[in-house]
């Protein structure tokens, strides 16, 4: 956990110290601990404890035992943060000399599993080399394999060299009745990462360092860029309207944390961080417009030129591929 969350759990804990009982917040050997109510979810008790709902994923870092940060239930014990290597200090203490205050820093969104995001683009990536065959036979690819590729014919002669990391990634067409890969791009399904062992003028041999979803032969590779997990949160750009494409995995949009691709870009001012909210328009049988439906919102992940990936933050209603989303109404 970072320095600013600790601070913010003191002074709250300092100011509200016979509020405890209340907010059912007990201290213990190893840190603070709070007891699920109903109704409770991460990203509200991350709003609650450390003035921001974007760091639930701390939370759910600092607890093994919720393996599906959606469901947390009445009665179950969560840990705040713990004071590993630190001496602990009753709630009530108060230092008699203040110390300085840290530098603030600026809010920030946690998303571990960033090397996995994908992306639409037009044209799409052309890659160093293709995935040509498994040691071992084995069918499906996987963690710890080693495999065999073979480099693209135009790839950089420094490219697939010894001690180098690529992630391996499929093309995929998030194909509909308005988006296709002729008129929004190519999506590129990143699968995992091996790392470079050996080479030879015709064939070069990796070992699978990262799996995120099963590979297999024939897959592609493009060079590894190493993504930071600490998302800076932005303001919103002014006026934005836009759709949602289809989701990650061509799958329901329903629920929070579902990876998705939106028609708007760098090109139109989307930043990573910037958060937006979604909504549907319904109209009567006459025509006339009814006030918008209010559907959850995202959090930008990755920008390209005209489109850009995001993870739905706030599922308030069922959310489908073709949803509008827009500049939140402040």
């Amino acid at each position: 956990m970072d320095f600013c969350f600790f601070v913010l759990l003191a002074l709250f804990f300092s100011s509200a110290a016979t509020a405890a009982d209340n907010i059912n917040v007990v201290e213990s050997e190893t840190g603070f601990y709070y007891t699920i109510q109903k109704g409770d979810t991460l990203w509200d008790l991350s709003r609650q404890f450390n003035d921001s709902p974007w760091l639930w994923p701390e939370l759910w870092e600092e607890n093994d035992q919720i393996s599906n940060p959606h469901w947390i239930f009445p009665g179950e014990r969560i840990r705040l943060y713990k004071k590993s290597g630190t001496q602990a200090t009753a709630i009530e203490s108060v230092p008699s000399m203040p110390s300085p205050a840290p530098k603030a820093e600026a809010p920030y969104f946690l998303f571990s599993a960033i090397n996995r995001v994908g992306f639409i683009r037009k044209p799409p990536v052309e890659p160093s080399g293709t995935l040509l065959d498994v040691e071992g036979k084995k069918t499906l690819i996987s963690e710890g394999d080693i495999v065999y590729i073979r480099p693209s014919a135009d790839a950089s002669q420094n490219q697939l060299i010894p001690g180098s990391r690529h992630t391996v990634f499929r093309y995929m067409a998030p194909t509909d009745a308005r988006n296709s890969t002729d008129t929004i791009g190519t999506q590129h399904y990143l699968l995992g990462i091996v790392e470079v062992t050996q080479k030879k003028p015709d064939l070069v041999t990796a070992t699978v360092i990262k799996s995120f979803r099963t590979m297999r032969v024939d897959d592609l590779l493009m060079p590894y860029v190493q993504k930071s997990a600490k998302i800076e949160l932005k303001p919103s750009t002014p006026g934005i309207e836009g759709q949602i494409v289809i989701s990650e995995e061509h799958s329901t949009l329903t629920g929070d944390y579902v990876l998705a691709f939106i028609d708007k870009g760098r090109s139109d001012h989307i930043e990573v961080g910037q958060q937006y909210s979604i909504y549907r328009q319904q109209k009567l049988d006459s025509g006339a417009a009814l006030p918008p439906v209010d559907l959850g919102a995202f959090m930008v992940l990755h920008t390209e030129a005209t489109t850009s990936t995001v993870v739905i933050t706030n599922a308030s209603n069922n959310i489908r591929r073709g949803e509008h989303f827009r500049t939140p109404i402040r």
